[in-house]
């Protein structure tokens, strides 16, 4: 029986981020601790490029092309949604979770989900730094592991 599971290792790996400009108190943040977390773990500044992008809506065009590209090993999308007093957070976030997860499906490379989708600023924020942790990082620590199994699984087959 073989078992695979991604290393924690950033070293020699290639990085996207894919980062909303809207809500950017929330989302600069998100791309803080994202960095800073692929730096932790080995990465190499110099293979880490950002995308900034309008809105999140427009996150998914900018992935495909990342991720087609063959220049990554993952892609990292960090964006913050909303709730207002209609239903087009809602609709928004569907859409773009839907177009990555597809995009995922349809390209083999990770790309690690770090799109808020709060009620409030006030919860962005403690999700973006706060005391509920930076769901940056974690998006972070998701491609670099992603990126590792996807290797070790190529290698396998």
């Amino acid at each position: 029986m073989s078992q695979f599971e991604g290393a924690l290792s950033a070293q020699g790996l290639r990085f996207a981020i894919v980062v909303s400009r809207y809500n950017e108190l929330i989302t600069s943040r998100l791309q803080e601790g994202a960095v800073q977390t692929l730096l932790r773990h080995g990465a190499d500044p110099n293979a880490i490029d950002i995308y900034r992008v309008p809105g999140s809506w427009e996150i998914p065009v900018v992935a495909r092309e990342c991720a087609n590209s063959g220049e990554y090993d993952a892609i990292i999308c960090l964006g913050a949604v909303l709730q207002g007093e209609t239903a087009h957070a809602q609709h928004i976030s569907s859409a773009v979770c839907s177009a990555l997860m597809q995009l995922m499906m349809e390209t083999g490379k990770p790309i690690a989900l770090g799109i808020l989708t709060e009620a409030t600023f006030e919860q962005g924020l403690e999700r973006a730094g706060g005391k509920m942790g930076n769901k940056g990082s974690e998006a972070a620590l998701s491609a670099i592991e992603m990126a590792n199994l996807m290797r070790q699984v190529g290698e396998s087959l």
